[in-house]
């Protein structure tokens, strides 16, 4: 479900809260350009023979123009905890306003973490 920053921040708060006594929560986060459909593929070009007709496939749509490369890239955030996923896009303007909030949201919510037990090595006696 996409949502606003605010929005998505403090639902990531309830999901972390959620998490607490049993689960996780999988937060991704990657570069996005506002593409809603994949990039179309480049067909190949039939090379005719001699004594053939250059059919095309008809199951194969015909190529369209390529994507123009966007002139501002966003931040697409995602989250999920059990089956229940949120989202957020963060454009570049505020990307600082949200990384820090994000931050605050990560450091209060990291408390639950176990220790790892280390493992004591025994020195050679000489």
């Amino acid at each position: 479900m996409l949502l606003e920053n605010d929005q998505f921040l403090s639902r990531l708060t309830l999901m972390f809260d959620k998490s607490r006594t049993k689960g996780h929560v999988s937060i991704c986060m990657k570069r996005y350009d506002g593409r809603t459909k994949p990039i179309p593929k480049t067909r190949p070009v039939p090379v005719k023979k001699k004594g053939q007709s250059s059919k095309l496939n008809p199951k194969i749509p015909p190529a369209s123009a390529p994507h123009p490369d966007p002139s501002e890239y966003m931040c697409l955030v995602r989250a999920v905890f059990k089956n229940e996923k949120i989202s957020t896009v963060v454009h570049s303007k505020e990307v600082n306003k949200f990384q820090l909030a994000y931050c605050n949201l990560l450091k209060s919510n990291m408390d639950g973490l176990k220790r790892q037990k280390k493992q004591k090595t025994k020195k050679a006696t000489q």
